[in-house]
């Protein structure tokens, strides 16, 4: 159990029977559960903090752009949340992929719609509430943040309580085109016009082979797939989105998130009593190590405000 032998001779009397007792008694595990969702196994990590029953509120955790909710930042957050008395669960988004686990395969073609993930929060959130919680908290990462302020702003319930967006995406169109230009050296807006006219014509389900899509060099893409993620859309900026919400939202950024740049320049202007902005210093767009537990530290105050 310990690497380290001077620290079990340190412990003088206490039983390794009784070390491994406590840290059952302590420790919290998640549970994988799933639900059906428009023909597809959706799946996610329920973690529920100890002596915590689900009725008591849950918090759900998206996670960011083709990531999974396995990865560090949000398995991270869901043992410390736990620590400190929050439940969670932790989403994955099908991105069309049935009983999906892991990074997204980018051979494999993308179906998926930037909008798919806010009708499977919703989805989640109907699970939540037959399971009896009438408190649901919601959280996302990066691009989830961005699909967490959009739930919040346009599919608001009852149970809906707070949100809290981490690293939220940013958009601008020019942004949007010069990235596209410098990671595939090649202009959008020709690949954008092709695909938009295969939606009008009501060919949005055929493929777009040997395209740049997301973060997927030499990807396949449905036509309104690339649409969905390159349209011109001001609600994928994220601020924007601030100011529909009517529930309370925290938005926390990194001072050295070189992701999706600086916030604070669009977010302060909208702070007050219903929108908090917090910047961790010299933390980047994963918020490895103790900035994770400073991000942690802050949810907690603020679900408990």
């Amino acid at each position: 159990m310990f690497e380290n032998q001077n620290v079990i001779r340190g412990l003088g009397r206490l039983s390794i029977s009784v070390l491994i007792a406590m840290v059952a008694l302590f420790s919290v595990e998640a549970k994988e559960v799933t639900i059906s969702h428009q023909g597809l196994i959706l799946n996610g990590e329920l973690m529920l903090a100890q002596e915590k029953p689900i009725e008591e509120g849950v918090l759900l955790l998206t996670h960011g752009t083709l990531a999974h909710n396995r990865m560090e930042i949000i398995t991270g957050l869901q043992e410390l949340l736990a620590e400190s008395g929050v439940s969670t669960l932790a989403i994955n988004l099908s991105l069309g992929v049935d009983n999906r686990h892991g990074s997204y395969d980018c051979t494999v073609p993308h179906r998926h719609h930037h909008t798919d993930a806010v009708d499977e929060m919703v989805a989640w959130i109907d699970w939540l509430e037959q399971q009896g919680v009438k408190q649901i908290d919601v959280m996302g990462h990066s691009r989830g943040g961005n699909q967490v302020a959009w739930l919040m702003a346009e599919k608001d319930r009852s149970t809906l309580r707070k949100g809290v967006l981490l690293a939220p995406a940013t958009w601008s169109e020019e942004k949007m085109n010069s990235g596209y230009k410098k990671r595939y050296n090649e202009a959008l807006n020709g690949l954008y016009a092709k695909a938009e006219a295969q939606v009008a014509a009501g060919q949005g389900e055929s493929l777009m082979e040997h395209t740049g899509f997301i973060y997927c060099a030499d990807a396949s893409a449905t036509a309104s797939a690339f649409v969905s993620y390159y349209g011109s859309d001001i609600r994928r900026h994220t601020p924007n989105l601030l100011k529909r919400i009517g529930k309370p939202v925290l938005v926390v950024a990194g001072s050295e998130d070189s992701v999706v740049g600086p916030l604070a320049q669009d977010v302060e202007p909208l702070s007050g009593e219903q929108i908090q902005f917090i910047l961790i210093d010299g933390a980047d767009h994963f918020f490895l190590d103790l900035y994770l537990e400073e991000v942690a530290e802050e949810v907690v105050e603020w679900l408990q405000q």
